[in-house]
């Protein structure tokens, strides 16, 4: 029988015993391929998908396009929330199509920035969040994966950014209106930038406004409203009483999460 690791055994040296060494710790990479990879387990034959997008949705994007070389899995359609998504999804020729063409759709998997308790979602930080809200809002169960890190108290919780994504025109003026009335909650907001420094334009031609908060949303279906009410908003990025399951990848295993 195998033996478990076991920080206060002791031995002599009359008669010594191997023991075992701890699992090596994983990767925040590695938890969420493994996130992915049972994601994908609930993806059969002949369904329409949400693909997602981002570190860990494009693990299942990739493991997708395993299954369809492998002919494990059959006649799947493909809705990518992102250009970089269907650049994936084509390179691994799984066949792609559209709300349009498909507006009901039978699953969709993503990542998620932060998860709440009640499996509200802070999504965007990837700079995908309209089109993933329309295609996973489209969706009849949407499949979040994530690695132990993103669990959070509250939607904000992390400190890092609440993306918020924006028309162009007069962006400055949207941006301090937002900061406005998010004011109650320590609110600081910042227009994204790309890489060498330029304001960073998402798939629609618009921009990010990240807000970030020092205090407790409160009621998040009250401060939605007063967020999408604003002129110039286009979407957020709190996802509300979306998600259907979520799957937490932690050191000692994975935890599934059902609505």
């Amino acid at each position: 029988m195998a033996l478990t690791y076991d920080p206060l055994f002791i031995t002599s040296d009359k008669s010594p015993i191997n023991i075992p060494s701890p699992p090596p710790t994983l990767t925040q990479d590695e938890l969420k391929r493994i996130a992915a990879y049972k994601a994908v387990d609930y993806v059969k034959s002949n369904m329409v998908l949400g693909l997602g997008t981002g570190s860990t949705a494009k693990h299942a994007v990739d493991r997708i396009g395993e299954l369809l070389r492998q002919n494990k899995l059959k006649n799947i359609v493909g809705i990518p929330t992102s250009k970089k998504t269907q650049e994936q999804a084509l390179s691994l020729n799984i066949p792609l199509s559209d709300l349009d063409s498909h507006p009901v759709i039978d699953l969709s998997i993503d990542g998620a920035d932060e998860v709440d308790p009640f499996l509200n979602l802070v999504k965007g930080r990837g700079g995908s969040l309209l089109r993933e809200k329309m295609i996973e809002g489209a969706s009849k169960k949407f499949v979040v994966i994530v690695d132990e890190t993103k669990m959070v108290e509250h939607l904000g919780g992390s400190k890092l950014a609440v993306p918020v994504e924006v028309v162009p025109f007069c962006w400055k003026f949207t941006a301090e209106k937002l900061r406005e009335v998010m004011e109650g909650y320590g609110c600081e907001v910042k227009v994204r930038l790309g890489e060498e420094g330029e304001v960073f334009v998402t798939d629609n031609g618009n921009y990010i406004v990240d807000m970030y908060l020092e205090k407790d949303m409160g009621d998040l279906s009250v401060v939605s409203d007063e967020i999408l009410r604003l002129p110039g908003v286009v979407e957020h990025g709190m996802f509300l009483d979306m998600a259907s399951t979520v799957i937490v990848a932690g050191e000692f295993g994975v935890e599934i999460k059902n609505k």
